[in-house]
């Protein structure tokens, strides 16, 4: 040991006194204060200003697009070689390296000894972004100083490896800059490798193992696993292997076929450590963010945990000639391992299954009309012969259908879930995440374990509003539409329909819907409602503007009436039938998200509605969910013409302006649990086109979800809800982000720069 730092000094000595390493120091030092303070300078901008800052401080200015760890990952292989480059070449040019040889110092001590000097300049490099870290401490609200310290932890570890791969290739030739070259292209290759070969199963596994490019990923957002530490230690172990059996080969007379099998020994030993460390039972795993971030939700862990030691298989069914064929392609094997691995980390023996099939793609229906004149196997045919793909990967429509009828999942890719000989889909979904969350993966999982589901039934047979139907004011994509993320049906819910004419209310759903109905309710059909609500079934009853009369009669029972007239609220964009009502604190309780929402001063969009009256008749307790803001709202009583002139408040004619309810919870103790009912005065805030507006920022989706979730007694959706950030602002002024600028980007490298000047002066003096 002791002549392996011997020889360390001796090479930090050579590196420090030429200019080469302080020049990349004080650069490496400008890069890091530019980035940051540049970054620091925009949040204080905006602070001043009056902007809310959203999300993670420390994130943004570390771990965004243009955050400094990952800027500087951007281009931090540009300083190693430059360093490297004379590591053994300077020795084997300047003839030294014979000295070495005919010295009783072993070559390995050589190779670790100039290692252990590239080491303590990699850890310089990693303590000048530690600068900024520690400065981000005191001038960022409460970070996350634990994602902090693994980052700089990721980019060392990089170092080492960069130091590693730039030592061998010093290995290889007599020429410097040769050796750096050298090592920018193998850099480079390690870094595409692991795009090389990804259809073919075996080979994928060693390319993917081999890959430098996204290592850091985890380790950079706070997750360090034993599999990303240990791969950069085998870098390590197979670039300083290789060193020494290279400079052993150049002092050792041996035959060619034992100094290969040397290298052939490093690098299988080096695979098998790979492929070992990569099997996901023996991987550890340390979240060192605050709030676990990197680690699934305690809710879906537990749900995960149900499932015991029994295999969960997942097969991916993937069409050849569907929308999202990139999500299941060969190619995408082990990204689709990485999306699984959280699980995998809490269940190891799952199963991931891909079956590659071609048929008819019905979320493309006019498909056809780019391939005239062709069958589909033809079409099939050219479309994998443009992706260098062979037929034979592929099962056809008859082949397929023997195994399994997609047509309802509209022959797109889903994923099935098996255990113990139970089924359940997974789908991914038409937006910009795309693949499941844990919210969705966990209601899977739940339908695998359990024997009943909670089951929403909408009532038909008075023209209710549609489930089945994509027209503007129908229900499809709140609750059976595969491709939304957040239909009822992906969220874990059961959704039917059912007549009150023909049928009778099973006593085992979790709601019952009564969504606008436009013909009055026999007297048959208000019987059936009645028992069902004196059993203490959960109900919704959703009412419009002009069903007063048809609705008024059954709500009496429950204390709650809908008041004649429309609410129109005045606005310089929208249509004045328009109401945007805003969340109380009693919506806020019904569910998680709804709490963010109603500290956000969130609204719910109400397309034509009507206020409600409700009185405490000592049956129910009545509490609102939604209200109007008396400023801008009022209920005009006689005929609303919203395309004539402007609409004004007119109390002679019977107008009301007061804060009113369009929405009320209804709760009570029934049989031995809490009967939950919801009465709003509106309709259309679940129906299709409501839920695709855009222009208002309304809470509907999260206020439907959250509605449903309460009459299900929250048992979906799966709560996967994180708290929010702390760290969420600056203590920095303008003119204070300035002033560190100058003496970062300007005075510490001006220091810097004149140590090192001074100490190679005198170097060069003596």
């Amino acid at each position: 040991m002791k002549t392996i730092f011997r020889i360390a000094k001796t090479e930090l000595r050579t590196l420090f006194y030429s200019p080469i390493a302080w020049f990349l120091m004080i650069v490496f030092l400008i890069q890091c204060g530019v980035i940051y303070f540049g970054i620091l300078e925009s949040m204080a901008r905006s602070k001043e200003a009056g902007a809310v800052l959203l999300g993670s401080m420390i994130e943004y200015l570390f771990l965004s697009n243009q955050g400094l760890l990952v800027g500087v990952l951007r281009n931090l292989y540009l300083y190693i070689p430059l360093l490297t480059m004379g590591l053994i070449s300077r020795e084997i040019s300047s003839g030294t390296i014979r000295l070495l040889y005919s010295s009783p110092i072993r070559v390995r001590e050589i190779v670790f000894g100039k290692f252990l000097a590239m080491m303590i300049y990699s850890l310089l490099l990693t303590g000048i972004l530690a600068i900024f870290v520690v400065s981000s401490l005191f001038q960022v609200k409460s970070p996350d100083t634990g994602m902090l310290i693994s980052s700089l932890l990721g980019i060392y570890l990089l170092l080492c490896a960069y130091s590693a791969i730039g030592l061998f290739m010093s290995c290889l030739t007599t020429y410097q800059v040769v050796a750096a070259v050298c090592t920018f292209v193998m850099i480079g290759l390690l870094s595409y490798v692991g795009t090389l070969w990804q259809d073919i199963a075996f080979v994928r596994n060693l390319t993917y193992f081999l890959s430098i490019s996204g290592r850091t990923g985890n380790i950079l957002l706070g997750l360090i696993t034993t599999k990303d530490v240990i791969y950069f230690l085998a870098i390590v172990y197979l670039f300083l292997g290789l060193s020494i059996y290279k400079i052993k080969a150049g002092m050792e007379s041996r035959p060619p076929v034992i100094k290969a099998g040397r290298y052939a020994l490093v690098i299988a030993s080096t695979l098998a450590i790979g492929y070992i460390s990569s099997i996901p039972s023996l991987v550890g795993y340390y979240d060192a963010t605050r709030a676990k971030q990197r680690t699934l939700t305690p809710n879906v862990q537990k749900i995960i945990k149900e499932l015991g030691d029994a295999p969960l298989e997942v097969t991916a069914y993937n069409n050849l000639l569907g929308r999202h064929w990139d999500l299941g392609s060969p190619e995408s094997y082990n990204r689709n391992l990485a999306r699984w691995e959280p699980y995998m980390r809490f269940k190891h023996n799952i199963e991931l299954k891909t079956v590659l099939y071609y048929d008819s793609a019905y979320e493309i229906p006019d498909m056809s009309r780019f391939y005239p004149g062709k069958t589909l196997t033809q079409i099939a045919k050219q479309i994998a012969d443009s992706r260098d793909l062979s037929m034979s990967q592929f099962k056809t429509p008859a082949e397929i259908r023997k195994i399994i009828d997609l047509k309802p999942e509209l022959n797109r890719y889903v994923m099935q879930l098996k255990y113990k000989g139970k089924t359940t889909f997974l789908r991914v979904f038409d937006d910009n995440k795309e693949w499941p969350g844990e919210t969705e993966v966990a209601a899977a999982i739940k339908r695998l374990l359990q024997t009943r589901m909670p089951k929403i039934v909408f009532l038909t047979g008075h023209l209710e509003r549609n489930i089945n139907k994509l027209g503007d004011r129908e229900y499809r994509v709140l609750t059976n539409l595969t491709t939304f993320r957040n239909s009822l049906l992906n969220q874990g819910f059961d959704v039917d329909t059912l007549s009150l004419d023909s049928q009778q209310i099973p006593g085992d759903i979790s709601a019952l819907v009564l969504a606008d109905p436009k013909v009055a309710l026999t007297a048959a059909d208000m019987e059936k409602l009645k028992q069902y609500i004196d059993k203490g079934g959960n109900l919704l009853v959703a009412g419009e503007p002009g069903k007063q009369e048809i609705l008024n009669p059954f709500l009496r029972q429950l204390g709650v009436q809908l008041m004649d007239g429309t609410l129109v609220q005045t606005s310089k964009d929208l249509q004045p039938e328009l109401v945007t009502p805003y969340l109380t604190a009693n919506a806020a309780s019904l569910y998680p998200a709804l709490t963010h929402a109603h500290h956000d001063s969130a609204m719910v969009s109400m397309p034509r509605a009507t206020a409600l009256s409700y009185a405490d008749t000592g049956v129910f307790t009545i509490q609102p969910l939604l209200t109007t803001n008396m400023r801008i709202c009022w209920l005009k009583k006689d005929k609303l013409v919203a395309d004539s002139a402007d609409i004004v408040f007119s109390p002679e004619r019977g107008d009301e302006r007061k804060t009113f309810a369009t929405a009320v919870s209804l709760t009570r103790k029934i049989n031995n649990k809490e009967q939950r009912i919801i009465v709003t005065g509106d309709a259309d805030f679940m129906a299709n086109a409501e839920l695709q507006r855009f222009n208002l920022n309304a809470a509907n989706f999260v206020f439907n979800t959250a509605l449903f979730s309460w009459l299900s007694n929250g048992e979906f959706p799966i709560d996967s809800s994180r708290p929010g950030p702390e760290d969420t602002t600056i203590f920095l002024s303008k003119a204070q982000v300035k002033f560190l600028r100058i003496m970062y980007v300007w005075v510490l490298p001006g220091v810097l720069l004149a140590f090192g000047a001074i100490l190679l002066i005198r170097r060069k003096r003596k």
